[in-house]
């Protein structure tokens, strides 16, 4: 009888699956980061209870293209605001757009990352770049500018990240048990670095506000080739009540359109 491939994977097929993963090479982006300040008050906002908002009120945008073995390219986009959480600062990412289904699922299931599916385009030509997060045919997010020189590479470094891993109750009432709160540690390496002196543009979204996190000063953008692995744990449960009027951030609700 011929294997029928739905069926139960062997023990010895499981553990190369494991062992594979732990072979990964260094897989490298090419990137645009932009951080601006924003307004302290609509950043509070948007911070799902327990977190608060950082001292300085920061918005990152990375705009990604990486280099995935084989020669295969994916785009990857995200924005968050800086955020606190038990006295230790980190990112809260609202919107992670991704080019593949793939790269889409495994952030979610595992990480409880707010990825959505969307074009992610970084295009240098000569000293002119320019990057994008499109979704819904609207470019919410546009960076662009020159290269004006090149930085130094900052030594290896780790990142926080803050993410909420929940799942839609089976009957459309809330959440289907209370959330997890996730700490995502992302350890990197930067192997090139320019600076760009450039804008920042936020396009109205009726899915993805971002645009209600103006610019009110520029901080910086810049270019650079990174590769980073990332390590996530649950380190507090949040009751489904206090996360429920947050859950829009993660799914496009068509009825967001009509909000007043």
């Amino acid at each position: 009888m011929p294997r029928v491939r739905y069926g139960p994977r062997t023990p010895d097929e499981l553990d190369g699956a494991r062992a594979a993963r732990a072979r990964i090479p260094d897989i490298w982006s090419t990137g645009v980061i932009a951080v601006w300040e924003t307004d302290p008050d609509a950043l509070a906002q948007v911070l799902p209870p327990p977190l608060k908002p950082a001292a300085r009120p920061l918005v990152r945008a990375t705009i990604s293209s990486v280099d995935l073995p084989g020669g295969h390219l994916l785009g990857a986009g995200s924005v968050a605001v800086r955020a606190v959480h038990d006295g230790l600062e980190g990112d809260y990412p609202l919107v992670m757009p991704m080019t593949t289904e793939r790269a889409l699922i495994g952030g979610r299931e595992v990480f409880g990352e707010p990825k959505k599916l969307g074009d992610v385009v970084v295009r240098r030509d000569g000293d002119h770049v320019s990057a994008g997060l499109t979704r819904h045919g609207i470019s919410f997010v546009l960076v662009s500018g020159e290269v004006t020189g090149e930085l130094p590479p900052p030594p290896d470094h780790e990142n926080l990240d803050f993410y909420f891993k929940f799942l839609p109750a089976p009957d459309g009432d809330g959440l289907d048990s209370d959330a997890a709160l996730v700490h995502c540690v992302r350890r990197g390496r930067t192997r090139s670095l320019h600076r760009v002196e450039g804008t920042v543009v936020l396009n109205e979204s009726p899915f993805d506000p971002v645009a209600d996190l103006p610019v009110r000063e520029l901080v910086e953008i810049t270019l650079g080739e990174r590769t980073s692995v990332q390590e996530g744990r649950i380190v507090e449960r949040v009751p489904a009540e206090s996360l429920l009027p947050y859950v829009h951030q993660r799914y496009d609700d068509p009825m967001q359109a009509l909000d007043a």
